[in-house]
């Protein structure tokens, strides 16, 4: 079990209460995809993403983004049990999507580019690790039917 300090608590909601999903959900998806083309495999039913011109306008790739900045929002609502509210989506991501583990800390590093970029100076480095380690229980959570 995490223990949060009221500060990280405090910086993890703030973060999210200024965060504009339909931005920087397909922001982070699309990184991940162009800088890590491997895990475009996962998405082979959204249409050909052979460039990074077509992943970027791709609706249903712009789609899934906020969808996962969606459930980023649930975990931010369940800090107390993150690993228990996502046991679910865990279970999907491993027996029915068979996706790598290892891709969602590959998206969670993107997600932070994301975020920093958007925040630049306002994103301190204490503010950084409190959202690393919020992604690190989100990713451990995600990763945990794996093991």
């Amino acid at each position: 079990m995490v223990e949060w300090t009221q500060e990280e608590r405090a910086i993890i909601k703030d973060i999210f209460s200024k965060l504009n999903y339909e931005d920087v959900g397909p922001k982070s998806l699309c990184r991940v995809l162009v800088v890590y083309p491997w895990t475009q495999r996962y998405f082979a039913s959204f249409g050909h993403l052979y460039s990074p011109e077509v992943i970027m306008a791709n609706k249903r790739i712009e789609k899934h983004g906020v969808v996962v900045f969606r459930g980023l929002e649930i975990a931010v609502n369940n800090m107390d049990d993150i690993k228990k509210t996502y046991a679910e989506l865990s279970k999907l991501h491993c027996e029915k999507l068979h996706v790598d583990p290892d891709n969602f800390q590959l998206l969670a590093d993107c997600i932070t580019i994301v975020i920093a970029t958007k925040f630049r100076s306002v994103f301190t480095p204490e503010k950084q690790a409190a959202w690393n380690k919020f992604l690190s229980v989100v990713v451990s959570a995600l990763s945990r039917q794996y093991f």
